[in-house]
């Protein structure tokens, strides 16, 4: 593997590439031509085009890497590298023109992750870390939060498509943190959002059923920057993005607590 400083430099151009392309393409964007893949659930030409470019120059960048990629371009078979991605994180964001939403990047091989890159387009913040390294957003370090008790706590939660699986736990969080938390939010990019835990905006965020995409890049981001994720019971499982806790760290294991 080459260096991953210089490889996470060139990964960063091309999701800032992919952000410019989705901010001059919402100028002329077409709501008709929007495809619901399940309840709720769109993707848009503008997905496709954009991951089609990643996969493309990504190619290009590590040839030997295969890919899980949300619109299904490229393949998995048995490669010791693979780009994780996310071409619009925050699709139905996008649609009804408001923010945040993403791009985002993330290089794994067979054991951990290696880099991560997320472009949030809307404010124009490439947050981004490598294995070893501290997490930067534009240049500067950040750091997750140091908040300790829940009555301060920003919390950002997602409501998933599988609404008939989740619906009992979206219901036990909002009964649980909705007046006793210091802020709940629902923003709808997992990527940007757990990235903002990383800057010390958030300082918690949950959600299910998500796809490994939403959440690779940012997760390596978030732990760089001294936050922790998990799944549900606080294990590794978050990787699959079926349950995913992603926190400051010192909120953690309280927050964990709020799911039994």
């Amino acid at each position: 593997m080459r260096d991953l400083k210089s490889l996470t430099k060139k990964v960063q151009e091309l999701a800032l590439q992919a952000g410019q392309f989705l901010e001059r393409e919402y100028q002329k964007f077409d709501r008709t031509r929007v495809e619901e893949k399940s309840s709720h659930n769109y993707v848009s030409y503008i997905d496709k085009t954009s991951e089609h470019f990643l996969v493309k120059e990504l190619s290009t960048l590590l040839p030997e890497a295969g890919f899980i990629a949300e619109e299904g371009t490229g393949s998995l078979t048995d490669e010791n590298y693979c780009w994780v991605i996310d071409p619009l994180d925050g699709t139905t964001n996008y649609i009804h023109g408001m923010g945040p939403y993403a791009v985002s990047i993330a290089l794994r091989n067979k054991e951990e992750l290696l880099l991560g890159v997320v472009y949030e387009v809307t404010r124009k913040e490439c947050y981004y870390a490598w294995k070893g390294s501290k997490a930067y957003m534009n240049g500067h370090e950040i750091h997750a939060s140091n908040i300790t008790t829940l009555n301060k706590a920003f919390v950002a939660l997602g409501f998933p498509y599988d609404s008939d699986h989740y619906r009992p736990t979206a219901i036990h969080l909002v009964d649980r943190l909705y007046g006793f938390a210091g802020g709940v939010r629902l923003l709808g990019s997992a990527a940007a959002e757990i990235c903002y835990i990383a800057a010390g905006r958030f300082d918690a965020r949950i959600e299910a059923f998500l796809g490994p995409w939403d959440v690779a890049a940012s997760g390596m981001i978030l732990m760089q920057a001294g936050g922790k994720i998990s799944d549900f019971i606080g294990g590794n499982s978050w990787t699959d993005a079926q349950q995913v806790v992603a926190t400051n760290g010192l909120l953690h294991n309280d927050i964990l607590q709020l799911l039994h």
